[in-house]
């Protein structure tokens, strides 16, 4: 069973070359920065093309039944390419949706994202529908630019809207992105979704996955720039005290790596409620510390220059910033383990 998902791994994260250089190079994503939706429709159709939009969705559903740790491993390899396009949420879209996926977002002819957030600073997604219809507000909406339709997740389940029955207020994000606020109020058909909170935990150690892509790619830009940057002829990578922070550096990348896959594994097992709702808090919480953790100190050592747009590095540091409070800010996500071990502890 170990060597299933192994092997289905390896064959995503070879198809998800197509869409990610395995050079390392940052052309394409600094030409998208701050232009349009922020990313390339191309490119979302590419990986439509690529079945990866259907990982979540069941087998019997005409989807790939894949599991989280296939999932984590394809959101590694898309943060150590800042890929800006929003392919994590297509795939939470089509594992809302399952069988009821409309047939254009699953081949990237049309762009699916998703929405489920009441409101900024808060994990609340249970708002948006009242009676027969879908009205409120979603923040925080990634791809909504440039996306044609809409999972809009409520407490009755999950709405399907097309891009003229949503309005867009949009706010350009540090890393060139677009993070939008969607408004709807029209009658629309609510589906079931009784898994609605397990796929959002799943998004939530889905983008921990990415977090942890992105850190380890700007670990190695830093080494690197250690190894070849020189004071008093000699790398600064010799001197003792940088070394020290380095190791630190890599070994919570490392802790880090082992908690996102262990939970994952869980979720691929049938954990229950309490522990997968632990889980996801617990690595988001490591992974954007780490995020942050990794930039701030790539900054310190690369000088003024790393957050310089010229260098690649800052291309890190500013995707770290813009992304490590999604799914909830450290202090909200404290807040929430909190809460789960006086749940915990009363049962």
């Amino acid at each position: 069973m170990s060597e299933e998902w192994v092997e289905n791994a390896r064959m995503i994260v070879e198809s998800a070359r197509a869409i990610v250089p395995a050079d390392g190079s940052l052309e394409r994503v600094r030409k998208v920065r701050f232009e349009g939706p922020g990313y390339d429709r191309a490119v979302m159709q590419e990986a439509g093309e690529l079945g990866l939009f259907l990982m979540r969705v069941e087998e019997e559903a005409g989807g790939l039944g894949l599991g989280m740790r296939e999932t984590c491993e394809l959101a590694r390899v898309l943060g150590r390419g800042l890929l800006p396009e929003p392919v994590l949420a297509a795939i939470m879209a089509g594992a809302m949706l399952q069988g009821s996926m409309p047939e254009e977002a699953m081949t990237g002819a049309q762009v699916i994202t998703w929405a489920w957030q009441d409101a900024l600073g808060s994990l609340g997604w249970k708002g948006g529908a009242d009676g027969g219809r879908i009205k409120g507000t979603k923040q925080a909406v990634q791809g909504a630019a440039g996306a044609d339709l809409f999972a809009v997740l409520t407490d009755q389940g999950v709405a399907l809207l097309p891009r003229d029955a949503v309005t867009l207020q949009t706010a350009e994000s540090l890393d060139g992105g677009q993070l939008c606020t969607i408004s709807f109020d029209s009658e629309a058909e609510i589906l079931p979704c009784p898994t609605a909170q397990s796929v959002l935990e799943d998004a939530t150690l889905a983008h921990s996955a990415y977090l942890l892509g992105l850190s380890e790619r700007a670990l190695e830009i830093t080494l690197e720039y250690l190894r070849v940057r020189k004071q008093f002829d000699r790398p600064i990578g010799s001197f003792q005290s940088l070394q020290h922070r380095a190791t630190e550096m890599k070994v919570s990348l490392e802790l880090s790596r082992a908690a996102i896959f262990a939970t994952a594994r869980r979720f691929d097992t049938g954990a229950d409620a309490l522990t997968r709702a632990r889980g996801a808090a617990r690595v988001k919480l490591r992974a954007a510390e780490l995020a942050m953790h990794v930039s701030r100190e790539a900054i310190q050592m690369h000088g003024a220059m790393g957050i310089t747009d010229e260098a690649d590095i800052g291309l890190f540091v500013r995707k770290a910033m813009s992304e490590a409070n999604l799914f909830g800010s450290p202090r909200l996500l404290r807040a929430r383990l909190a809460e789960l071990l006086d749940e915990g502890d009363a049962a």
